[in-house]
């Protein structure tokens, strides 16, 4: 059994899994982030996961790893050779990659978070036969990932798709990249907990139905933008929040995309729920190593 040694980098955890060529996630472990850590004591932790993992592949699965994926909230560089999350402030220019290569002694491919949710969503989700869809994950940050012709797109830095900061609200709440008015300043875990003085796992009514309206409008700018007609969204905020959420994102949708290509334009649950992320990593590190092996050839 060939497997996959995935990692998913959020604001809130990191989560290092097993997962096999079919994408079956089938072992996982899950580390709270330290925020008053280091960057060297938050990468002991990860690195202490990741060792218990590859040691849970030999004893408990009777394989051992032969690639590692990594997911990571943004901004990356290519293949995560340095990482800068907005939401752990001690990780800025982080050599993610070298350090993961060094304890594991793996090739290791990584992408941002929401790249890789597209991914997942795209081979076993709700996106499965889709060529043309974004997906999204709300919740410590807002990311989104894009799959336009059947191909993910990357940009110039490999940071295509960061939908947390089109404009929402303008004139609004300051962003961790410096904007105001930020989908991510204005939905995420931390922003409605600024907000509303309660953690996002308490929500009223009228925070779950304003978050889905802004995640409505920044979806509706990007379906009128690449005629897009699906969206994906998952994390801990979207999925948290349920139908009322994804109710109001929808009726913003309605009311936004009224041109003849967007209109009847979807944003439903990521169907991989929260084994998605983890899944993500795992195709990321999948097709890196597919890539290696035609080059080679």
């Amino acid at each position: 059994m060939e497997l996959a040694l995935a990692i998913d980098i959020g604001g809130t955890k990191f989560s290092v899994g097993l997962v096999t060529r079919a994408g079956e996630l089938i072992d996982r472990i899950n580390v709270l982030v330290d925020h008053r850590d280091s960057a060297d004591e938050l990468y002991a932790d990860l690195a202490d996961a990741v060792q218990q993992q590859m040691v849970r592949a030999v004893q408990h699965h009777g394989s051992s790893p032969t690639v590692v994926g990594v997911g990571c909230a943004g901004p990356i560089t290519w293949n995560v050779e340095s990482v800068s999350p907005l939401n752990i402030a001690q990780w800025r220019d982080f050599p993610l990659r070298d350090r993961l290569s060094h304890d594991t002694g793996l090739p290791v491919f990584g992408d941002g978070d929401a790249k890789a949710l597209a991914l997942a969503e795209g081979w076993l989700g709700a996106a499965k036969g889709v060529d043309n869809f974004m997906a999204m994950v709300v919740s410590t940050g807002v990311g989104g990932g894009i799959v336009l012709n059947g191909q993910l797109l990357d940009g110039e830095s490999g940071n295509a798709g960061h939908v947390g900061h089109v404009i929402v609200e303008p004139n609004g709440r300051r962003c961790t990249c410096g904007g105001r008015g930020c989908l991510e300043a204005e939905a995420s875990g931390p922003a409605i907990e600024a907000i509303t003085g309660r953690p996002p796992t308490q929500p009223t009514y009228e925070i779950m139905v304003r978050t889905g309206r802004l995640v409505g409008r920044g979806v509706a700018s990007v379906c009128n933008l690449l005629d897009l007609k699906l969206v994906c969204v998952g994390g801990s905020v979207a999925l948290g929040f349920g139908a009322t959420f994804f109710n109001s994102a929808q009726r913003t949708l309605d009311e936004l995309c009224g041109l003849e290509f967007s209109r009847k334009a979807r944003i439903v649950p990521a169907r991989l729920a929260d084994e998605g992320p983890l899944i993500g990593a795992a195709a990321v590190g999948w097709r890196g190593l597919n890539r290696s092996a035609a080059l080679s050839r």
